[in-house]
């Protein structure tokens, strides 16, 4: 499966003095769907990076003022991590010094290559470091959400109802051990929420927070990205990524009975080994699964491993749909409300009695992710600084398309990923197919929310 960079609007930079190596690397990226954009000297590079967010950067480390040091790609490998510290660097040399590789290594450089390149190679450390970095990117994007949520008030708090104040002591109590732990409730319920805060109240709240759609891993990619890969080109996969944090691993009903055999052992005695090597590596990581299986009737039919729920189920929690707890709709409508209006740095605004009878007598069927989208919506439609019933717009019939000849552009396409977010139970993979674009495309778009203040923050 070919990763488009290209489609998500990103690119690889590629910095070489020679024309032929330039041309060669975009003929070899293009055809693996990768977008790139090449210059010939480190000015030309810190000129592109000043310009554009870059996923990775192939550079030269020899130049025409000095062809046999490296000074000046060693020179330009300190000045780019100055200034674009997020994009990982591949260093390019093509007189076989390793020592001059390990120097660059040590500079900040991610990994490096020799010229002449092996393709095979050279496109699967390009992918690898972009892969990473999507994960970084993600990690960070993960803390921000929940800072900016936590802004707006405590959102178990916010939850009234008796069947959710029990549900709220329990995560209280969870989030202080280290156990598994299994959230299980309808698409829409906040899983990946609750998942999010079990690690934000534990012990672990410092450490990395790693989340990942079992979904949508292909199967002969499985164990590679989450027990990683040895070789030329080693990397890291999530459990090791997780490493003294938390692993959220979402639709875990969703893994084939190949993948699961592989998850017990690292569960079990928190060991792994990466791909190509016997070298045993010992993780700490707790992990927190989430599904809206019944997984009991997928062990009966011979779909998921009994052994592996027993690991995963430590400590399990059950999230009622919003129609069992029609006392939390109007709190957390309040809650969504005023985290709308801080992200979009607006003046309060409040309910009309009207909206909250509507917010009431409306049956959620896509339970507390279609209520935050419904308060979105009406923020952004709203007149002044009170939402009546006609804002909400929940007299629609399911499915039927928002009009959108209000909004602004950004505002428009905000919308439409998070609907199809909501159509898909948040699975990336399915959103971007029903949106026409490609998964990475769809989650550069998200980037692009995060920068502007309008991510999500229910999953």
């Amino acid at each position: 499966m070919k990763f488009d960079a290209h489609a998500a609007g990103a690119a690889v930079l590629v910095v070489d003095d020679h024309p032929d190596v330039r041309l060669a690397m975009r003929i070899l990226l293009r055809a693996e769907g990768i977008r790139s954009v090449e210059v010939d000297s480190p000015a030309g590079a810190m000129n592109a990076i000043a310009r554009e967010d870059f996923e990775c950067a192939l550079v030269d480390l020899n130049y025409a003022a000095d062809t046999t040091s490296g000074h000046e790609g060693l020179e330009l490998v300190t000045r780019m991590r100055h200034e674009a510290p997020d994009v990982p660097l591949i260093a390019m040399t093509g007189w076989g010094s390793v020592d001059l590789a390990v120097r660059a290594m040590k500079l900040g450089a991610a990994d490096f290559v020799e010229k002449p390149w092996n393709n095979a190679r050279l496109v699967h450390s390009v992918r690898s470091q972009i892969a990473l970095r999507t994960m970084r990117d993600e990690n960070r994007r993960l803390r921000e959400e929940a800072a900016l949520a936590r802004q707006s008030g405590d959102i178990l708090r916010a939850c009234e109802s008796s069947a959710m104040r029990r549900v709220v002591e329990l995560i209280d109590r969870i989030a202080r051990g280290d156990a598994h732990v299994l959230i299980s409730g309808e698409n829409g319920t906040g899983k990946s929420l609750f998942a999010r805060e079990i690690h934000a109240r534990s012990p672990r709240a410092e450490e990395p927070v790693i989340r990942v759609d079992m979904s949508s891993l292909p199967e002969s990619r499985f164990a590679d990205e989450m027990f990683g890969e040895e070789g030329p080109v080693s990397r890291p996969g999530r459990f090791e990524l997780a490493n003294g944090g938390t692993l959220i691993m979402e639709e875990i009903g969703s893994i084939q009975p190949s993948q699961q055999a592989k998850l017990l052992r690292v569960l079990e005695e928190g060991e792994l080994e990466r791909g190509g090597t016997m070298r045993t590596r010992r993780v700490d990581v707790r992990v927190i699964s989430t599904t809206n299986m019944d997984l009991e009737a997928a062990i009966r039919s011979e779909r998921f491993r009994r052994d592996l729920l027993y690991r995963l189920n430590a400590m399990q929690v059950r999230l009622p749909p919003l129609r069992e707890r029609s006392d939390d709709i109007v709190p957390l409508a309040r809650h969504f409300l005023l985290y709308e209006c801080r992200r979009r740095s607006r003046s309060a605004m409040s309910f009309a009695p009207s909206a909250e009878r509507a917010l009431r007598g409306y049956d959620w069927p896509g339970n507390v992710r279609e209520l935050e989208h419904a308060v979105e919506r009406a923020v952004l439609l709203a007149a002044g600084d009170e939402i009546d019933a006609d804002s909400l717009g929940l007299h629609r019939p399911s499915g039927t398309p928002l009009l959108l000849d209000t909004l602004t552009l950004p505002e428009a396409e905000d919308l439409l990923i998070r609907q199809a977010l909501a159509r898909h139970g948040r699975n990336l993979q399915r959103a971007a197919d029903d949106l026409g674009i490609s998964r990475q495309a769809l989650y550069r778009r998200l980037e692009k929310q995060r920068s502007r203040g309008t991510f999500e923050s229910v999953d």
